[in-house]
Formats: C-alpha cells, structure tokens, sequence
C-alpha cells in the first residue's frame, strides 16, 4: 500500500486562527500523516483561539480520523505583514494584543523555531495568509494603499517567508501556498487587489520554485483552491454564491471540502510528490477547466 507518510516531519502552518479554514485542515492531514505541526496565528486572534483550544472548545474539530487529536506542538503569534520587528510601528507594537509577544514578524518566529529546535527545525511550510483591507470594493476605486496592503499581505508575505525559512529546512523541505481562480479570471467582487495578489503568489511560486530549488533543495507549489466558506472568506460579502455557482458548473457537481484541499498539501508536502514544483494544483471540482456555464 502507498501510503503519505511524514513521520519524523515538522511542519509550520502559517495562517490559522480557527477551525474552519484551509490551513486548519491541511494541519490536520498533515498531522493525520505523522507530521508534527507549528502555527502561526494573527496576533489579534491568538488570545481567543488558544482559548478555546485550552477549553476544549475545538475538540470535535481535533479529533482524526485514526483516534487521534491533532496537537499543535507550538502556536506562535505572527504578523506577517512585518519581516523584521523594527518596520514594524511603534503604536502596533504598543497595541495590547501585541505587546505580549517578544517578536511576531516573520524574522521573529523564524528565531524562535531556531531557538526552540536548533538549526533545521523544519521540513514543511504552509502559508494560508490573506488579507486585503479593500477587498469589496472594484479594483477601480480601491486606494493604493489598500492595493499595497492586499500584495504585502497576501503575495509579499509568502516571498519573506521563502526567504528566511527556507535556511531552516532540512533535506527534501517544501513550501506551499494557497491561491483562488481571481488570480486569471474576473471575479466581481473579489476586489481591492486581492485578484492581483493572487496572480503575483502564482507567478512568485514558479520564480521561488527555481531560487529556493538552487538555494535549498527545497519544493514550491500553489494549491488554487475552489471557493470555501471559511470565516476569513465572509469578509468578501458573497461566497455563498460563489459556493453554489461553482458547484453548479464544476466538472463534478459538488462543492470543495477543505479536507480536499488538506489532502492534496499532504501529498505536495511529502516525498511522494517529489517530482513537483513550481506547479499550480486546481483542487476545485475541475472548475478551473469550463469554458462555459452550465447551469
């Protein structure tokens, strides 16, 4: 039997804040795979999310399918809007939800692994981060700042973290991000850059792909994922319906589960998928392939 298997791996899962999104679900196959599992939760968001973990409030959303509940062996605050403490204000820094932890920049959780598990401390990174601050407004009435912010949050912050975690990877290392269909098609309503955002983490996976290779040995794929209804994509006012148009006039008439998307970054992530890089994979029904409506 050919089996995904990632014992003795350690992975670090940037973007996860609750049970409901990708990034929890690829944790959670890549747990269920025998890899130990880091995240990196936005710092706002820490407080209440280890919270409920510590009350049992996620429990079910734990439990795996071989009896198991997925433990994350550290969670460390990260901003990844911020490479280094020192761009990061002065005010944000003050904030209180902030202010708790020593360094939330990338450079800063790259330290602390390091500091916590020596030199190589990882196999496999995973960066599930988006955000756009504008993203239901028309690109044409988007601000630049709001333009800038989309690209350094959701495209820039992938690169960063190529850059400085790919020194911690051990032999074999992979990284992987997460896209959406906006990236080459229109979708109205997926604004305020967001849709350019995504085209530069593809067009960046294939560049990172060739750098990271000849630098580190290291993967770089891009899984571009069906629509979810996650609490992050609530933000864009109307993923319901993109839910159910998908669906609709997918190749197989369902919609995605995030387990489609957890399993697929498991086998990118292993050394079954040794041969791949710099590769888009579609993990949408077979979406992505019509050229027409169907319904």
């Amino acid at each position: 039997m050919l089996n995904i298997d990632l014992q003795g791996k350690r992975a670090f899962v940037a973007g996860i804040a609750d049970d409901a999104g990708f990034g929890f679900a690829i944790a959670k196959q890549l747990a269920t795979a025998g890899a130990t599992v880091c995240v990196g939760t936005w710092p706002p968001a820490y407080g209440v999310f280890t919270k409920m973990l510590a009350r049992g409030k996620m429990d079910q959303s734990l439990a795996m399918d071989d009896g198991r509940k997925l433990e994350f062996e550290r969670i460390y605050a990260l901003d990844a809007e911020y490479d280094t403490l020192e761009e990061a204000p002065l005010k944000l820094r003050e904030n209180r939800r902030y202010k708790a932890h020593a360094d939330f920049t990338i450079q800063g959780v790259s330290d602390q692994l390091v500091a916590e598990f020596g030199d190589k401390p990882l196999d496999i990174v995973i960066h599930s981060l988006a955000n756009g601050p504008e993203v239901q407004k028309p690109l044409m009435q988007t601000s630049r700042a709001g333009y800038l912010s989309a690209v350094s949050a959701s495209a820039y912050s992938f690169v960063s973290m190529v850059q400085r975690f790919g020194p911690l990877l051990r032999a074999e290392g992979s990284f992987l991000c997460l896209s959406y269909m906006a990236s080459e098609r229109v979708i109205p309503g997926y604004g305020g850059g967001m849709s350019s955002a995504k085209a530069a983490l593809e067009s960046d996976t294939r560049t990172l792909a060739f750098e990271a290779g000849r630098n580190f040995g290291a993967r770089v794929n891009c899984i571009s994922a069906g629509p979810w209804a996650s609490r992050a994509a609530s933000a864009v006012g109307f993923i319901g319906t993109m839910v159910e148009h998908v669906r609709k006039n997918s190749a197989i008439p369902e919609p995605i589960h995030a387990n489609d998307v957890g399993s697929t970054a498991a086998f990118l992530s292993s050394p079954l998928a040794s041969g791949i890089t710099g590769t888009t994979v579609y993990v949408d029904k077979g979406y992505h392939s019509m050229g027409a409506s169907f319904e």
